[in-house]
Parts: structure tokens; C-alpha cells; sequence
């Protein structure tokens, strides 16, 4: 399986690799820096810099063999134990980050279990099990910029999958639960208290990096479900 970089550094930038296999479905590498499409988050895109030139990456996805890199449409593949270079479009990939963060935030600031979201760049949303009134959206926009501009740090630890089945409420999505069998779970922590929850994605270092948020449109969708929508300044 490929050596999932991003998952202990979410600002590299680039690495060089080894081609494990190549094919229609793409390339997989033994390592990257790319984060493959799943938990919300798009799957990054870039270069593959290969000894016959420079092939652009137009998507990164999970398959059977590991991360596998979508080159785009009529591009020549590497030869299978190849070393090559990968770039990710960082100011994408960037923008997804902050965005990312940001909805931890709001996690941490709506009462209630999440039961779907989606990152974009500089905008994204969750979908909430909220019962009752929807939130006032510039109430909502305040308490999110308050958080943010005390400039928390994010960080990253592990704990055991026994660790995480006797603490359950860690878990705020309620339709996707976090990859477990492996003997540990990926947590992300914001400051000392604002939020603490399992996630593959990838974060910001701080809060300040996020900028000013905005609640755009609460929607109903359902009985008690609210779609809470965000957008970040550029």
C-alpha cells in the first residue's frame, strides 16, 4: 500500500516516488504527498514530473493496489518501478485545508451530530441532526470568527481503536464512522478545548490561517436535518 505522507505532514508540497503499477485507472506510487478523494474532501491534483516529461494529475482516488493518481486524458504512463516527482497544485490544496478547519469549528460550536458535509475550496458545508429552530446564521458566523482569530494550533495524535470504542462520543459524524482495524485512529485537535475528533483529512496549523468565515444559507433538508453553509474569504 502507498505511504500516506500528508497523513503526519499536510504541508508538504512534493516527494519523489517509485511506479508500484500503471495503468487506464492511473498510477500508484509507493508514497505521496496526495490526498485521495474521501471524508468530504476532494482528492488533490498536480504534476507528475516522469523521465518522458511532465504529466498533469487530475485527480487522486483510493484503489485496490493503494493511492492511485488519475493522469489526464492522453497522458503517457511511467514505466512501473520508475522514480518520479509529484507536485501537488498547492494553492488548491491549501484552500481545501483551511476550509476543512474551519468545519471542525463549526462542529465545535453547533450542537448537534453531523450527518453528511462537503469541502470546497474556500467554501464548504455540514449537514447537522438538529431538532427544533435552525441556528441564526450571524450569531452562528460570530461565535466561528471569535474561535478563529484566537489563533489555536491544530494538531495531530493517534489513539488505539479500543481507545476510541470506549470514548464513542469523539465521533460527531453519524453516517460515516472513522476507518478503524488497524490498531490506531488519526485524531485532529484544535487548542486545548475547542474540538478533538477523529479525521483522515488534511488541516491548517493554526486558525488564523483559515481568515474570516461567513454562514451563508441554513437549510432544511428533512424533518431535523440543517445544511449549514460556509464561506471563507480569499
Amino acid at each position: 500500500m502507498t505511504e500516506e505522507l500528508f497523513r503526519e505532514d499536510s504541508y508538504l508540497k512534493s516527494c519523489t516516488a517509485k511506479v508500484v503499477s500503471a495503468g487506464p485507472e492511473g498510477v500508484v506510487l509507493d508514497r505521496t504527498v496526495f490526498y485521495p478523494t474521501g471524508g468530504g474532501q476532494p482528492g488533490d491534483s498536480g504534476t507528475m514530473k516522469t523521465m518522458a516529461g511532465e504529466v498533469a494529475i487530475a485527480d487522486t482516488v483510493k484503489g485496490e493496489g493503494g493511492i492511485t493518481h488519475v493522469l489526464a486524458d492522453g497522458a503517457r504512463l511511467p514505466a512501473v518501478g520508475e522514480e518520479v516527482e509529484v507536485t501537488l497544485d498547492w494553492d488548491r490544496r491549501y484552500r481545501h485545508m483551511r476550509t476543512h478547519t474551519a468545519l471542525h469549528i463549526l462542529c465545535s460550536v453547533v450542537d448537534g451530530g453531523v450527518t453528511g458535509g462537503q469541502i470546497g475550496e474556500l467554501k464548504g458545508r455540514l449537514d447537522f441532526d438538529i431538532p427544533g429552530e435552525r441556528p441564526e446564521k450571524e450569531t452562528l458566523t460570530a461565535k466561528l470568527n471569535e474561535v478563529i482569530a484566537g489563533n489555536h494550533p491544530v494538531s495531530l495524535s493517534w489513539i488505539t481503536d479500543a481507545e476510541l470504542q470506549a470514548n464513542p462520543d469523539l465521533v460527531r459524524t453519524m453516517s460515516v464512522k472513522p476507518p478503524m482495524g488497524s490498531g490506531k485512529v488519526r485524531m485532529v485537535r484544535i487548542g486545548e478545548d475547542v474540538d478533538f475528533q477523529p479525521c483522515g483529512g488534511t488541516h491548517v496549523r493554526s486558525t488564523a490561517e483559515i481568515g474570516t468565515v461567513q454562514v451563508g444559507k441554513i437549510e432544511n433538508k428533512g424533518k431535523q436535518n440543517r445544511r449549514i453553509n460556509i464561506t471563507l474569504a480569499d
